[in-house]
């Protein structure tokens, strides 16, 4: 099984954890939960390669990102955003 297809399986499994209804690929829970993978696996890869300095870049946008679909979820529906940060374990 080639990298592709491991990470395809795994934001596979992250859609279908965090999905609101069948179709559901693009809502806020769904993205939260996508970028927080990428976020996590991204500062593993840092820890190694201290001097990667454009994935250190793309990881302070995805953190941002986040932030940005954190606040507006706790805007629009606090409920739903207290429910994601206690399942994806964010600090805040």
């Amino acid at each position: 099984m080639g990298s592709s297809t491991r990470i395809a399986s795994v934001k596979k499994q992250i859609v279908e954890q965090f999905r609101q209804h069948p179709r559901d690929t693009g809502s806020p829970e769904v993205q939260i939960a996508l970028l927080s993978e990428r976020i996590n696996y991204l500062t593993e890869h840092l820890k190694t390669h201290r001097k990667d300095f454009a994935s250190r870049r793309g990881l302070i946008m995805m953190v941002n990102r986040r932030r940005r679909l954190l606040d507006y979820l706790s805007r629009r529906d606090p409920e739903r955003y207290r429910q994601v940060v206690e399942r994806l374990n964010l600090r805040k």
